[in-house]
């Protein structure tokens, strides 16, 4: 197991283990319910080893009630625990300011079964809200002018989705939402910036012939992400491919005469016998830089050697959190903000939210997107 699921499954089972003590608390349960609730607790903490264990024998129906249970209980944990967090800290004040000032401030101190009620109604609430905003997909627009885009070519209109997360959770119905979303647009070019599938991708019937419908006039271009890896790489490249998308792969192409492309692999195809070894910087540093170059990179890292080689990254990866306020966790490992930087050199970074789930099929505080970017012409 590596290193990664280790820590995950300590962090995860901890969290499990802070609610056991604080039902425990509260409601002090009897043995026979602590046993239910331990157990209980302990199957959702191995719910997501159950769901790929489910998928890989083939009973796809279990597989996606578990993982909507397993999943669903994941981001209602999440919020639980950071609201309680917050409501432990309250009390501990309140506790210090009696304690330095000699006064009695009991009343202010919330009791052991509202520090539990609290935070479950909160999550709750947020969880509901924040389901049904994860199924908001809604466009979010980006003008860049440019003096590389030619006169003639007049708007340019990109459309870019990334960390869809095709998978058991994000599905048929998610994805006619996406692909109304993107018709709207009328886009001249698509592109994928990684994570466009999600586990085992297996009977997935019909998915990529839904995306391989949409015909831009500039064609469609993805780079893959860290849970194509995750997927299965050959798999997860077949199935881009069978959807339309030309993956590009540390290499660079140019599209209607207008700009060029270039793609690069996520780290984590490193894992594979089918990385490639190639740096972003070398593909960049081939392309013709009078055109406008776009770099579609999965994580929003921004490589200081490459500044000034592309005008504009594409990126994703971090979901703006995708629920708040794990989102001040991910801005820890990726500090670029969600949405537009400009860069040294002429070079510019746009970090979209994500359009689909990963995990939770939760959003809070961080609504799905399809990006429509508009490029036109300008003489500075």
């Amino acid at each position: 197991m590596s290193l990664f699921l280790i820590t995950f499954f300590l962090i995860y089972g901890g969290t499990h283990l802070y609610f056991f003590h604080k039902v425990k608390g509260s409601l002090c349960p009897g043995m026979i319910s602590s046993l239910v609730l331990a157990l209980f607790l302990l199957i959702m903490i191995i719910s997501p080893i159950l769901v790929r264990t489910l998928e890989k024998e083939g009973l796809e129906t279990s597989a996606r009630v578990t993982a909507y249970a397993g999943y669903l209980w994941m981001g209602f944990l999440f919020l639980f625990f950071s609201a309680s967090i917050v409501f432990d800290i309250y009390n501990l004040i309140v506790q210090t300011a009696a304690y330095i000032s000699s006064k009695d401030f009991s009343s202010l101190i919330l009791s052991r079964r509202l520090l539990l009620a609290l935070p479950i109604a909160y999550a709750v609430l947020t969880a509901v809200y924040g389901y049904f905003e994860a199924l908001n997909i809604r466009p979010e627009r980006l003008v860049v002018i440019s003096p590389k885009i030619p006169k003639g070519a007049g708007r340019v209109t990109i459309v870019q989705v990334s960390d869809v997360h095709i998978g058991l959770i994000v599905r048929k119905e998610r994805l006619e939402r996406i692909i109304r979303v993107i018709r709207d647009a009328s886009p001249d070019l698509i592109v994928s910036t990684g994570d466009l599938v999600d586990g085992q991708i297996n009977r997935m019937t019909g998915l990529a012939e839904m995306l391989d419908e949409l015909h831009p006039r500039f064609g469609k271009y993805a780079v893959i992400g860290n849970h194509e890896v995750y997927a299965g790489l050959g798999q997860a490249l077949a199935f881009t491919e069978k959807a339309g998308f030309r993956v590009l792969r540390g290499e660079e192409t140019v599209v209607g005469g207008v700009m060029n492309i270039v793609g690069v692999d996520d780290p984590a195809a490193e894992m594979t016998n089918l990385k490639y070894h190639v740096s972003e910087k070398e593909p960049l540093e081939g392309v013709d830089h009078d055109k406008f170059t776009l770099l579609l990179k999965h994580r929003p890292a921004v490589d200081k050697e490459s500044l000034g080689l592309f005008d504009l990254q594409l990126s994703g990866h971090v979901h703006k959190g995708q629920i708040f306020p794990f989102n001040l966790f991910t801005c820890l490992f990726y500090p670029v903000k969600t949405g537009y930087s400009l860069f040294s050199q002429g070079s510019s970074l746009y970090v979209s939210r994500g359009t689909g789930t990963w995990g939770p099929p939760i959003r809070f505080m961080a609504p799905p997107e399809v990006t429509v970017i508009e490029l036109s012409h300008s003489d500075r």
